[in-house]
Order: C-alpha cells, then sequence, then structure tokens
C-alpha cells in the first residue's frame, strides 16, 4: 500500500510539473464539450467504407477518457454530449441545448452551411467551435469566424500535400478527372491551383457526369469494365490521372480500368488525407490500438480529427488551469500551443484563419505511402505551411 501511494503521489508530482500553470489553479474543474454530426447517408461505393454508427465521436471519446487521466491528478473531469442533426434541421436550437447543459466548446461534424449558422448562432455566447470535418478552402478565408478553429485539413491542404509528392516523382503531366457535384468542382479547382503552384501541368480537364442509378449491383463491375475506359481514352500524353470525386460517383472504379496504364491519385488510388487505419509510424500504432479496444474498428480521419480536437481542449485547459472558453482561446492561438498527435511532428495554430498546420498522409487503403511536405519543398517560417493558403495569401478577416 505505500508502495501504491508512493507511486501515485510521484505520478501528481511529474503531473503538476509538466503542467505549472495548473499547479495553482483551482481543483474540481469541469470541461464539458458538445458534439453536433448529420449522420453521413450518401452511399458509398465499397461497403468497407460505409460509415460506422459511431463514426467521428468514438474519436472524441477516446479523446476524453485520454484528458481525464491526466485531469484526474489535476482535478479536472472532461465530458461530451452527442447530438445528432438531421439534414436541414436547425443546429442553433441544438446549440442552445448544450449550452444548457453547460457545453462551452463544440465539435461539429457539419456540412459547411450548418458550421457556418452554427459558428453565427454562437458568436456572442462565449462558445468554441472545432470544425472536424467540412474541407472548404472558403471556410478558411472569405468566410472564416473567429470562434471557428480548424482541425479538418481544406482542400487546399490535401491538394497540396499530393501535389508535392507527384512532382518529387516527376509525374508532373496530370489527366483531371472532376465529378459533377459541388464538392467536386471546390477538389478540382484546389488540384488545379497546386498543380500551378509546383510546377505540375494538367494536360487536360474532364467531367464525369453523374447519371444517377444504383452505386452498388449486380451488373456494375461489367458496365464499369466497359465505360471506365471509354471515359480515359484518347487523352494527351499523361503520367498520373488525378480525379476529383467527393461525391463518390466513380472515382474508386478508375484503377486497373483506364485506357492507358497509368497510376491513379486524388479521390483514389493515392488519397491524400489527414489520417487512415493503416498509419503507425512516430507511435500512432499505440492511439490505433486504444481506439480499436474502443470501438471495435479503425481508425478513419473523422474520427482522429475529433480526437484531435478533443486533446486541444484538455491541452489548453490543462495548460491553464482553466475551463474558461476566453482563456482557451488565448492559450490555443499564443505562440506556446502545441498539439502532438502522432504524426512526427508538432502541430499549431495558423494565426491567421485559424487553421491546424499539419501533415498530410498519402495512402492506398492498405498501406502510408508517403506524407507532405515532401523534402525540398521549404518555407521561411514552417514546412508545413508550404500546405494550403499561406499567410500573404489569405483573404481571411477574423470577426
Amino acid at each position: 500500500m505505500i508502495l501504491k501511494h508512493g507511486i501515485l503521489a510521484a505520478l501528481v508530482g511529474v503531473a503538476l510539473a509538466a503542467y505549472p500553470y495548473a499547479a495553482d489553479a483551482a481543483s474540481n474543474i469541469e470541461v464539458k464539450a458538445g458534439f453536433l454530426r448529420v449522420p453521413h447517408t450518401q452511399e458509398t461505393l465499397s461497403i468497407l467504407t460505409i460509415p460506422a454508427a459511431d463514426d467521428a465521436i468514438a474519436g472524441a471519446r477516446l479523446a476524453v477518457e485520454d484528458n481525464n487521466t491526466t485531469g484526474s491528478f489535476l482535478g479536472q473531469a472532461f465530458t461530451i454530449e452527442d447530438i445528432r442533426l438531421q439534414a436541414g434541421d436547425d443546429p442553433a436550437a441544438a446549440l442552445n441545448t448544450l449550452i444548457a447543459h453547460g457545453a462551452s466548446f463544440i465539435l461539429a461534424d457539419l456540412p459547411a452551411a450548418s458550421l457556418l449558422a452554427l459558428a453565427d448562432a454562437a458568436k456572442d455566447k462565449g462558445i468554441l467551435i472545432f470544425n472536424i470535418s467540412a474541407p472548404e478552402d472558403s471556410l478558411r478565408e472569405d468566410n472564416c469566424r473567429a470562434n471557428v478553429f480548424h482541425v479538418a485539413p481544406s482542400y487546399s491542404m490535401l491538394a497540396d500535400g499530393l501535389a508535392q509528392y507527384l512532382v518529387w516523382k516527376q509525374w508532373r503531366r496530370w489527366l483531371l478527372i472532376k465529378g459533377s457535384h459541388p464538392q467536386d468542382e471546390l477538389y478540382a479547382v484546389a488540384l488545379v491551383r497546386a498543380a500551378k503552384k509546383f510546377g505540375a501541368k494538367i494536360v487536360e480537364e474532364r467531367l464525369y457526369e453523374d447519371t444517377g442509378g444504383g452505386r452498388r449491383s449486380d451488373s456494375g463491375s461489367v458496365q464499369t469494365q466497359r465505360l471506365i475506359p471509354v471515359a480515359t481514352q484518347n487523352a494527351p500524353a499523361y503520367d498520373v490521372l488525378v480525379a476529383a470525386d467527393e461525391s463518390e460517383v466513380f472515382a474508386n472504379y478508375l484503377p486497373f480500368r483506364t485506357w492507358d496504364p497509368r497510376p491513379v491519385a486524388g479521390s483514389a488510388g493515392l488519397v491524400p488525407m489527414s489520417w487512415d487505419g493503416s498509419h503507425e509510424q512516430w507511435g500512432a500504432i499505440q492511439l490505433q490500438n486504444r481506439f480499436m479496444k474502443l470501438a471495435s474498428r479503425r481508425m478513419n480521419a473523422r474520427d482522429n480529427n475529433a480526437w484531435v480536437a478533443m486533446r486541444m481542449i484538455g491541452e489548453a485547459a490543462t495548460r491553464t488551469g482553466s475551463s474558461d472558453p476566453t482563456i482557451i482561446r488565448d492559450y490555443l492561438t499564443g505562440p506556446d500551443f502545441a498539439i502532438a498527435a502522432f504524426k512526427g511532428q508538432k502541430q499549431t495554430l495558423r494565426h491567421w484563419n485559424q487553421q491546424l498546420r499539419q501533415p498530410i498522409l498519402l495512402g492506398d487503403g492498405r498501406m502510408i505511402v508517403s506524407v507532405s511536405p515532401q523534402e525540398g519543398f521549404l518555407h521561411q517560417t514552417s514546412e508545413l505551411d508550404t500546405l494550403g493558403f499561406d499567410e500573404p495569401e489569405t483573404k481571411c478577416k477574423l470577426q
């Protein structure tokens, strides 16, 4: 028993030494967060990628456990309340419910329009919002909000991460095929920008129209084997086919079916992402194993974004010894904040648009092929700022 109490005392001492602000803080601090999400009901091309019922929220729950491990020594308790919205629901009503329950922080797994509505509804209520899924660059630029932190990478960050690797491989000639939905166009715009930024050339841009119909059917493989080669033939000479298909209509049909024998990247083949279940470097395997124990499945990008967001809250609370959103925000946007997230380097916030700097993983669904930023792509401040809109380019005016 003496040994047990001695170990506990030592752990408390280590925790207090690691978090000097918390050593003088009041005990019994409650940090309450809310989770707002719209179920991802879009039909996927592969049954392996059908979202789980606890998609994203499972990552936040794991982070709550992690936060409480340290918080138990410092008199801090972390909780999160999950609210599911239906398409078209007003997020302001759910926000008011969470505020009534004491939440000061909101993790948002919402489409861009709903996220903006939520941010505007929360503007004068002292609430901090963490965007864990919406990749639109406009949310970080023209439509940026001072009460929103972006944990999910933007389309421009994903496209730049992919472009750096393709250029490093000397695969500079791209055939770009984009879908016919608005999200496909946004990703295509980011890919065109990335090609120009890093010296690649788009030899031709093609449109793949979504004509409807079942995504998965008994005759699907036969029809696809006939249609995809026709859709990709007679193209100018190119090194890699880059697909912008955020709506999951056609991109996963491209590998091994193109007219010319070429690699596929973008929305299929070699895919840029913030996280993948195959990632195991830099200690990531221990996070993967803990998530598997909690959720009985592999951690995906939305799960990880939610985990990082909740860990950002936890890190700020333990460093400052406070649950006050104003104090938390000042710490997150200050020079001392950094979060270790198992991707090889500490991640920090861009002060001009509150986007989390982060490496971009490039994976094929089985393994991580590479990680961007790539060697040789330099920056005067942080190589991570070679991904996405840099400070001189930003249109964001936080308000």
